[in-house]
């Protein structure tokens, strides 16, 4: 009796193996983000070259267009699917919702806190203009999000209202700059970095259910083996666990390497 109380029992074994892989971090959503992450880094080379180093790149062509759409689309499935498996796992160790809309909404601040730095930041250096970039969508989406972190099935409805609602506010004629972060922009207006609401909400649901479907419960739903510490995954992964660090400083660090190997002069000494 005393034995059989003391060993855990074969039915109890399951349950804490599964607590213990639901705490661990999904390695191949660190390296699909760090995938996302390096081409990123090299679309905007490509873009600095053409700005800065007279180097002709044709960014509107077929190939560069669907590679920026495809990093972009990456990042933002990506924000849908980590945002669900957090919210599902901090509701098992917290055992309830308590506090932690809060939690979401400090993350989304700091998301879109640091694109109205950067964005302020490029307007001083006369380098560009961002009213709506892709952190300031992913901070908004961050908090908007939420409510539909539970859901399934029902964001579908919700990203059959919110796509065809935005390709409709492209319609809509205006000269004002008031309301460009739904989407309504005056004649001719294209910012280098833009991501209007109301379409890439949509596109963040479309992660929610994903993760919802992939990885119920915060658990992965799919066998998949480990190559998380296997080149270059183990890289990747690094990457994509640091991918707003690296956001913030890559240009940086790419305008200053082709300036100090001449490439390119901006003017600044």
């Amino acid at each position: 009796m005393a034995q059989a109380a003391a060993a855990p029992s074969q039915k109890e074994k399951p349950s804490t193996e599964k607590a213990g892989t639901s705490a661990r971090r999904l390695w191949e959503i660190d390296v699909w983000r760090g995938l996302a992450i390096v081409s990123m880094v090299i679309y905007h080379l490509a873009w600095d070259l053409r700005s800065f180093a007279e180097v002709y790149i044709d960014l509107f062509s077929p190939f560069w267009f669907y590679f920026q759409r495809s990093i972009a689309s990456s990042f933002v499935l990506m924000v849908g699917i980590s945002l669900t498996v957090s919210y599902n796992r901090a509701i098992q160790k917290k055992g309830g919702r308590d506090g932690l809309y809060w939690k979401f909404f400090r993350r989304g601040l700091l998301v879109f806190g640091t694109g109205l730095v950067m964005g302020t930041a490029l307007r001083l250096l006369n380098m560009g203009r961002i009213d709506f970039g892709i952190l300031h969508m992913i901070g908004v989406s961050i908090i908007l999000a939420y409510p539909f972190l539970r859901f399934r099935w029902l964001n579908l409805l919700f990203i059959a209202i919110l796509m065809p609602l935005s390709y409709y506010l492209k319609t809509i004629e205006t000269t004002s700059l008031t309301w460009v972060w739904l989407g309504i922009t005056p004649p001719g207006y294209g910012p280098q970095d833009f991501f209007p609401l109301v379409h890439w909400f949509a596109v963040v649901l479309i992660g929610v259910f994903l993760g919802n479907s992939l990885y119920t419960g915060g658990v992965r739903q799919f066998i998949l083996r480990d190559f998380s510490a296997f080149f270059p995954f183990n890289i990747l992964g690094f990457l994509g666990n640091h991918s707003l660090l690296i956001y913030v400083i890559h240009q940086p660090i790419l305008i200053a390497i082709l300036m100090v190997t001449g490439i390119a002069d901006l003017g600044f000494s």
